[in-house]
């Protein structure tokens, strides 16, 4: 089964009398397991594709099918509950609370998903995601006591702790040096090889060039598209 199907889809800001074309008819499909890299400077509108595709936003007009369901044109509510169940975000400021421990952090969305879990049981899964990132020795510090890769790590577990099929990383590495950045990117690697779909947004090839497969957006539309290196239909 397709991961993502986008048809045709548009995103349009309107600004007073001002229409401003943002997505311009993006048609494009993702297969579960896939490590896909968005890639387009700054004002391309691959982060406003990012959104949509996050449900954090919805498109003017076109479809969008996320494992078979109708998505984009969802209500508010049920694009929260596709977001917090099948989506999880990793974004370049890290967002930890950050008067709350690495492990508090990282259960804090089963508060929106898992009603029926203990607290016991929230934590023990908290400290299993905490182990896949290797910071499990890390529990009880708080972020500024983390170096800004462990942070990131915490991240990429808070991410993972409702087991989501799909995990966004928008410019992941930004406020990262490349030492920590080539490690947080070999993660996204090996959670990929585990069979976690993988979107990576960003504005570098050489980012870019740890996923499988780049589309290339540009003034809002798909431009191009690689895999392995090799020239692809989008």
């Amino acid at each position: 089964m397709k991961l993502i199907e986008l048809d045709n889809i548009t995103k349009t800001y309107f600004l007073g009398e001002i229409d401003v074309p943002v997505l311009k008819g993006i048609s494009l499909s993702i297969e579960k397991g896939e490590y896909v890299a968005l890639m387009g400077a700054s004002g391309s509108g691959k982060s406003t594709l990012m959104n949509i595709l996050g449900c954090l936003d919805r498109p003017t007009s076109g479809r969008y099918l996320l494992e078979g369901e109708e998505v984009g044109n969802a209500s508010s509510d049920r694009r929260a509950i596709v977001r917090n169940k099948k989506i999880g975000f990793v974004f370049q400021s890290f967002n930890l609370l950050p008067r709350t421990s690495a492990l508090d952090n990282v259960v804090m969305p089963l508060s929106y998903t898992a009603g029926g879990l203990s607290r016991r049981e929230c934590r023990r899964r908290g400290i299993e995601m905490l182990e896949r990132v290797g910071l499990a020795d890390r529990m009880h510090h708080y972020p500024s006591q983390l170096s800004g890769g462990q942070q990131q790590r915490v991240a990429i577990a808070r991410a993972l702790i409702n087991h989501p099929p799909m995990l966004f990383a928008d410019e992941p590495t930004g406020n990262l040096d490349s030492k920590t950045s080539e490690e947080v990117m070999q993660m996204f690697g090996k959670l990929n090889e585990e069979g976690i779909s993988v979107i990576l947004v960003t504005h570098s090839a050489e980012l870019a060039g740890y996923a499988k497969r780049q589309i290339h957006v540009q003034d809002g539309q798909i431009v191009a598209g690689t895999y392995e290196g090799k020239e692809v239909c989008a």
